[in-house]
């Protein structure tokens, strides 16, 4: 009998000072997601090469590490685009090997991202609490490295706004 996977899940929240439609579609807006998703290294060069948010669309992104000359490639599918509430996409990271073959990182399988968008009020206006729930990381590494680049993510949406 097979021994069950520990299931290392991460959950971030952050609330922006924008409407709840602005910040989806910083998320669901191909030419706003480009913007600042995986914007948060200044050695990374980060290019889309599929980007078609819709239930079942695809992403392909290639980021191009400056600083150790490597090649990292995440890919998924978009499982759910619901505006202005939520949006589910699977999630993998690959490294391109100097061969130009690729082999997946950390031991990760596909994982699950889940992002969130609720209304609230604030002082100085409409705000949106984001949450976003990543699920299926099989190492505490591989679940702080995501914590990390997340957050770096999320840092970048937050001067972005509104873009």
């Amino acid at each position: 009998m097979a021994t069950p996977q520990k299931d290392f899940t991460l959950q971030v929240r952050r609330t922006f000072p924008k409407s709840q439609e602005v910040v989806f579609a910083a998320w669901a807006d191909p030419q706003k997601l480009k913007l600042w998703m995986c914007k948060d290294v200044a050695h990374h060069d980060v290019h889309y090469r599929e980007l078609e948010i819709r239930p079942g669309g695809r992403y392909v992104l290639e980021i191009y590490d400056s600083k150790n000359g490597q090649t990292y490639i995440g890919s998924g599918t978009y499982r759910e685009v619901a505006p202005p509430n939520r949006l589910s996409f699977t999630w993998s990271w690959q490294k391109r090997m100097p061969d130009g073959t690729t082999a997946q990182l950390h031991e990760e399988r596909e994982t699950l991202v889940t992002v969130e968008f609720f209304a609230r009020d604030s002082d100085s206006g409409p705000a949106t609490e984001l949450v976003l729930t990543h699920t299926g990381f099989l190492s505490q590494a591989a679940h702080d490295e995501h914590n990390g680049g997340w957050n770096g993510c999320l840092d970048v949406l937050a001067t972005a706004l509104p873009i």
